[in-house]
């Protein structure tokens, strides 16, 4: 833990899942703020089309190109998703293995670097103790993100079911966590850990201004760290 190191005892990190186009858009701004996030993907859906409906919009669901890798998420970290977004627990061992692990190589070439985290494809219940056992002893993620928000900024044992504190569209929530963090004095460390998809940011006009308002609520703290998932966690 990075924080730690540097004797400060908070610290705020991000996680955007499938590695789509509108993450050129959200580094622009976590950048602006000195704002520091992790974006797992899935190696084997890189550059293809898709459109997600929401109410009746049509949302654009593209993913960014292999190629584009380093230069799109220089200066933040690459994070493996699973090949191809499948929900772990109903795959067998040996595909649950190599889903994440050769995700995890595919992207440690792109990237250029050792991969060494993952979050969690799928809505529902997408983790359980089988599926983190197999991950621990056979592949080479070190931590792996559920989507069980738990509101908390305690530190946590268990890294490969690491629940993050807030979903991103949880506005309000959101923005009285970061009000409390921003406020909190505390002798012990504590980690904010919000998660979402940056193609969300596209469903309401106003959703990346309020992204945005968050933002300038937390970032240029002198008290807190703002880092990867992997320079928090690991």
């Amino acid at each position: 833990m990075r924080f730690v190191e540097q004797e400060k005892k908070k610290a705020i990190t991000f996680s955007y899942d499938d590695g789509v186009t509108q993450d050129i858009r959200l580094i622009e701004l976590l950048n602006k703020y000195g704002l520091k996030s992790t974006f797992n993907i899935n190696s084997e859906l890189l550059s293809t089309r898709g459109i997600l409906p929401h109410n009746s919009q049509r949302i654009a669901h593209y993913k960014v190109h292999p190629e584009d890798i380093k230069t799109i998420y220089d200066g933040h970290e690459i994070a493996a998703h699973t090949l191809t977004h499948q929900n772990l627990t109903k795959c067998t061992d040996d595909e649950v293995i190599r889903q994440v692990e050769t995700d995890r190589l595919n992207l440690s070439e792109l990237a250029g670097y050792e991969v060494v985290g993952m979050a969690y494809p799928c809505g529902g219940v997408n983790n359980d103790d089988r599926v983190a056992g197999l991950i621990k002893h056979n592949t080479g993620i070190q931590y792996a993100r559920t989507i069980t928000c738990d509101h908390r900024f305690d530190l946590q044992e268990n890294l490969l079911r690491f629940n993050p504190t807030v979903f991103h569209l949880d506005f309000e929530k959101m923005m009285e966590l970061g009000q409390a963090f921003v406020e909190l004095q505390t002798e012990t460390p504590q980690i904010f850990y919000i998660w979402g998809h940056s193609y969300e940011m596209d469903f309401a006009p106003d959703y990346w201004i309020k992204l945005e308002d968050f933002f300038n609520l937390i970032s240029f703290r002198a008290d807190i760290f703002y880092g990867t998932n992997k320079e928090i966690l690991l």
